[in-house]
């Protein structure tokens, strides 16, 4: 097959790990027959100082005429040490969602046995830890409307909004990828508190009779931190608004032992982008430290959601399993002789093009 995509590589470590992940594109597609049409944008930092722009329109136009998106990271210190910079590389990332409508963020959480003595929890507490977040991440209190600061600026308020349509469109997601897994989907709210929250757990409610196969749970987001830390191998699908999804996922990130080892995606109607989910890291950027297995893992995320490539996605899981299996990693996953970025990438990719689990197929 032939497939266009669009890569941004963005800030920080985003470039060193996406060339990791590409090491490995181009692999899946000599080992598969595959093309693949690769055009690169700039987005973040890198956009601001090119173009004055985080997200110009350039980039926006790449990115609607491929078929998937692959992206790095965003961020830079020379913004973030700036209070008063009025244009930042993170308004790249929330311009993107909204210009390309990109209404849910899925964040698989997953440990491995070799790995499990890396999280910060007990290893009982973690083992056979699977379960996806689906975070909304258009509507909420980032997006709505108005907000501000009074005229003698000493008090500043955000409003937090959401339709039934927003809620509906993300929470089919969240059933479906229940029916497909374990059959528990959790709704994470705050129905006790907020008018907004009574809206999600009455639209989701109202919709799980469409599903009986799915069993349907509610959680305070409080409980749900907790739950998280006492038992996450109780979870299967959540389900939660763009605040709430942006604290539970980033806590969940390092219960399995690194952010670097968890991918991402964040899909629309039409369009989908994948990406890992930690940020720019720029205190290693260029020193051929960081992890890209994120990223790799974010490019097997793309290939069968967006590719409908299954077969192809697994071979890069069974990649990353082999490499964690003979300890191929980076510093903050191993002790004794730690490989560098380009080392693990070099070692998938490799694993990839060789390995009999990696059925040859015809275009």
């Amino acid at each position: 097959m032939e497939a266009k995509i669009t890569i941004l590589k963005g800030d920080g470590i985003g470039p060193e790990v996406i060339d990791q992940a590409l090491k490995c594109l181009q692999a899946v597609g000599n080992r598969y027959n595959h093309k693949f049409h690769l055009k690169e944008g700039l987005i973040g930092a890198a956009a601001i100082d090119a173009t004055g722009e985080p997200f110009p329109a350039e980039t926006k136009a790449l990115c609607l005429d491929a078929d998937a998106i692959l992206f790095g990271a965003i961020g830079h210190p020379k913004y973030d040490n700036d209070p008063s910079a009025k244009v930042r590389p993170e308004q790249g990332l929330l311009a993107m969602r909204k210009e390309l409508g990109l209404f849910a963020n899925l964040r698989p959480v997953k440990s491995y046995p070799q790995l499990l003595h890396k999280s910060p929890l007990k290893e009982e507490k973690v083992i056979g830890v699977d379960f996806i977040v689906f975070r909304e991440l258009t509507g909420g209190i980032y997006f709505g409307e108005p907000r501000g600061r009074n005229e003698a600026g000493d008090k500043a308020f955000d409003t937090c909004v959401y339709s039934k349509l927003e809620i509906q469109r993300i929470a089919k997601l969240a059933f479906e990828a229940a029916q497909r897994r374990a059959g528990r989907l959790t709704l994470v709210d705050k129905a006790n508190v907020l008018a907004t929250s009574r809206l999600w757990r009455e639209t989701v409610q109202n919709m799980a009779q469409d599903y009986p196969g799915v069993t349907l749970e509610y959680m305070f987001v409080d409980n749900a931190a907790m739950q998280m830390i006492q038992n996450p191998s109780r979870f299967d699908v959540i389900l939660t608004e763009n605040m709430f999804g942006d604290i539970i996922t980033d806590e969940a990130s390092v219960i399995t032992g690194s952010m670097g080892m968890l991918p991402s995606a964040s899909v629309g109607a039409n369009l989908a982008l994948y990406e890992p989910i930690h940020g720019s890291y720029p205190e290693v950027a260029g020193m051929n430290k960081a992890n890209p297995m994120a990223a790799i893992l974010s490019l097997a995320m793309l290939l069968e959601f967006s590719l409908a490539l299954s077969d192809e996605a697994r071979a890069i899981e069974q990649a990353v399993v082999h490499c964690i299996e003979q300890q191929i990693l980076t510093e903050e996953l191993v002790n004794d002789e730690p490989s560098t970025t380009e080392e693990v990438g070099e070692a998938v990719a490799g694993y990839l093009a060789q390995s009999t689990a990696v059925a040859s197929k015809s275009p």
